[in-house]
This record gives C-alpha cells, structure tokens and sequence, in this order.
C-alpha cells in the first residue's frame, strides 16, 4: 500500500468510486473489457507514447487514477503520475512464421486471465506486431469494467481515432431513434400499464429466483466449475453483413437485435444438438446487458472532456434475464422460431421495469449490506446463467488509429464466471458476433460452425417467407 500512497499526486476532488465500479473490482468479482483493433497494415509502435498522452490520457481522469480507500473507509479515484511504459505490452514471438494465428489466440487467452494490477491505473495495451489470417497486426486494450461500462469506453476509444476517407469528418454511427408511437385511448393505455405491471412483477422476481436459487443446468455451455473465470479462454468470432440482416428484419419483421438473437439462439442450439445433448431437458439462460442511457450516440473528444458531458460516463446498464428457446422438434424446428421467439422475448422483457427496479434492489442491499456483499450477489447472479450477451454499435466508415487503418474491430468482456461470453458490434457494414469460450470444455471451432450455420438458414428460410 505503500507504493500506492507515494504515487499519488494531489488532486483538488477525489471522487467516490460508484457502486458498480466497486462491485466489478471487489473480492468477488475483476470484470475488463477488451478492445480489439485488426490493423491492414504492419503496426508501428513509435506514436504510441505520445497517442496515449496526448489523446487518451486526457479523457477522463480515471486513466490516470488508481482506487484507493479514505480515512472513513470510502473508496476513492486518486490521481497518480503515469508512467505509460508500464502500460505498454509489445509481445515477442518465434521469428520467421509466415503466420502467428496460435500465438496471437494464445496471448490473447493470457491477456483475459491475467488480472490488472491495483498499484497502477487500471488499464493496459497489448501492441502485437504479427500477421495474423484476417491483420497484419492487432492492437488489443484491456480496460478495467470499474473505469466504466462498454458504452463510455468504446466512446473514449472511438474519439481517439479518425475516419479513414476524411480525417476532418467527425465518424457517424447507426441510427437508433425509436419510432414514435400513434396516440392511444385511454383504454390501450390501461391495458398497457397492466401489462407493464404484470411483466415487472414475473421479470423481477423470476431474476431474484435466477440469482439466488434458479440456477441453470450443466449443459455444452455451462461446466458449472467454481473458479470458471479463472480458466483459460479462447476467443473465435463471426461476421455477418448487415444488409443481409436487414433482409431478415425487413421480410419477417422486428428489429436488428431480433434477428441477431435469433441467430445466437439457433446457433447455440445447433452446438448442443451436435453434443449430443437435449435442448428441451435443460434450463439454459443468457443474462442481456443493457445500456440505461436516454442517449445512444457516442460523443467526440471535444464533448467528452467537458466538465458536463450530456452523454454520464461510469457504469450505466441493466440486466435481464432470457431463456434460450425450447422447440417441440429439436432437430427439425423451423429457423425463423427463434427469430420470432426472440423477437416476442425481448419485447416482453421492454415492457417491463424489471432493470430498474433491480438497480434499486443493488443500491439497497449495498447501502445495508456493503459493497462486498453486493458484488458476491452478482457473482452468483452469473455464475447462476450460462452466458452473458451485450451488444455495441460501431463505425460506419473505416476507422484510422494512430495512421493505422483498422480492418476490424470487436471487444470482449473477460472475467466473468461463466463458460460462455458473446459480444455483438457492427463495423463497416459488418456485425461481428464474438464469443468467448472455456477452453477444454467448449469446442470454439464447432461453435463458430453452428453460428455460421444458424444465419445460413435463417436467411434462406427468409426468403421462402410468404408473410
């Protein structure tokens, strides 16, 4: 604790670190983000000193500030000087490989294991100058969950680079503005807010039941082994056009996250299906992460260094739980079902208050209990489900990061006890759906296979749909 306390440098306001940055960096739980960024062309690691000084540093001052607890037992963000070679990671492998694909997986296995160090702000970058089938390098940050959630730090990232065609133009994002709805009776809108009050009440406390005593089955994709988040992962990923997906949506209705859960939900019952094993016997249950922002647009440099940015940086998502779904034919069951099921899943779990009222149970059971407590809570929360899914937007237009153009881009939450993570970004036309697999346990390849596989079919049945 010593080497802490002679680091750190006097600050006119030490912060409070918020509640979900305390659970995600506790006894139970050290959850990060990995940011992974496929260069076109061989990295060069001259500017890196000077980007991250320059560019990222200033961001936030979280970056430059490491957890510590007050007098009174508060954690607090203090700022400490940075010495950015301690940060900076730049792997040596076997010379003279046409390819390094098994040594970049491997690394990248050994980057998700290893814990950030609390002596030093809580974030690292991995500078791999190797080619790889799909880069000719790859650059990798690991961000600590506690800095903030997925939404504020791809944001941090996202400003630190430019579009490829015109640096001077700002990058643009998918859309996401909801459509306004028709004006409805009185009638409509009591029948509505019953509905609402009877989905939060099933919602609120089917996740109570699932953090405590719902635990899911063992299955392909949930070893159920304690200490799951400490074993070795492999990280193996798909990608899909989005006009393709847009097809799906416009020919069967619904929404981009419908189609993209459909095809999750299709894919993992294909995996099992192919282990052997009864999709209809088990409880399999995904925890969905949600961004609670009244915002969805990411903000530039400019606006996130100001004293009031309009978009909150920290931790601000839900969760929901979903059942992965059950078909009476297992082996011949039609694949626009789990498009449609999806489709009637997540439009349920909406209307409802479910991730507010769970945020408000957290905040009480943290404020009576401790933060320790609270974060044990959401261990169990995990470790009760099989996987957990979140979803980001990226780029429209190609991205340049530090005179490097970035051929793909896709990130990853690693720390989790669980078997299985997915994370879904777009980029370039493109959705990435990316999934973090125990290794020894689930066959990643097979995986990757059976998702493949899923959005095959469900774009061809598709196109046979009459409706």
């Amino acid at each position: 604790m010593e080497e802490i306390k002679d680091q750190c440098l006097l600050w006119d306001e030490e912060p409070p670190v918020s509640p979900t940055g305390q659970y995600f960096n506790s006894s139970a739980l050290s959850v990060s983000v990995l940011a992974v960024f496929e260069s076109e062309i061989p990295i060069d690691d001259s500017p890196t000193v000077d980007t991250l000084e320059n560019t990222f540093l200033p961001i936030n001052p979280r970056f430059s500030s490491i957890m510590i607890k007050d007098e009174n037992g508060v954690t607090r963000w203090k700022k400490v000087k940075v010495n950015l070679e301690d940060h900076i990671n730049i792997p040596s492998f076997p010379p003279k490989l046409e390819l390094y694909d098994d040594y970049v997986n491997d690394y990248m296995s050994k980057i998700a294991l290893n814990q950030l160090s609390q002596s030093k702000p809580l974030w690292e970058i991995h500078i791999i100058k190797y080619p790889t089938k799909t880069a000719q390098g790859t650059l990798v940050f690991k961000l600590h969950h506690a800095l903030g959630d997925g939404f504020s730090l791809m944001g941090a990232l996202f400003s630190c680079v430019q579009r490829a065609d015109d640096p001077s133009k700002p990058l643009t994002f998918p859309s996401h503005k909801a459509k306004m709805s028709k004006k409805r009776s009185l009638w409509s809108n009591t029948i509505r807010g019953i509905s609402m009050g009877l989905n939060t009440v099933k919602d609120f406390s089917w996740s109570l039941w699932k953090s405590t005593l719902g635990e899911d089955d063992l299955s392909p994709v949930r070893s159920g082994e304690i200490g799951v988040e400490f074993r070795p992962v492999s990280i193996c990923s798909n990608e899909f056009g989005l006009d393709d997906i847009k097809r799906i949506k416009d020919k069967i209705g619904g929404t981009i996250n419908d189609v993209i859960s459909g095809v999750v939900f299709y894919g993992l019952h294909l995996y099992m299906l192919g282990c052997g094993h009864d999709t209809n016997a088990s409880k399999v249950t995904a925890l969905v992460l949600l961004n609670t922002r009244n915002v969805n647009s990411y903000q530039t440099l400019e606006e996130l260094t100001k004293p009031k940015a309009r978009t909150p940086w920290g931790n601000n998502f839900g969760f929901l739980h979903a059942t992965i779904p059950k078909c009476e034919n297992a082996k011949e069951v039609d694949p626009l079902f789990f498009v449609t099921t999806a489709r009637k899943i997540i439009k349920s779990k909406r209307s409802s208050l479910c991730v507010f009222l769970t945020g408000r149970f957290l905040e009480i059971m943290r404020k009576i209990r401790g933060p320790e407590v609270t974060a044990k809570y959401i261990h169990a929360t995990l470790k009760n489900t099989s996987m957990t899914i979140s979803n980001l937007t990226g780029p429209m237009e190609q991205m340049i990061i530090a005179g490097h153009p970035v051929k793909s881009f896709h990130f990853m939450v690693v720390g989790v006890p669980q078997s299985l993570t997915i994370t879904v970004v777009s980029y370039m036309g493109k959705l990435k759906v990316v999934m973090g697999a125990q290794q020894g346990f689930i066959n990643s390849q097979h995986l990757t296979s059976c998702m493949k596989i899923s959005f095959q079919r469900i774009l061809e049945a598709s196109k046979l749909n009459k409706t």
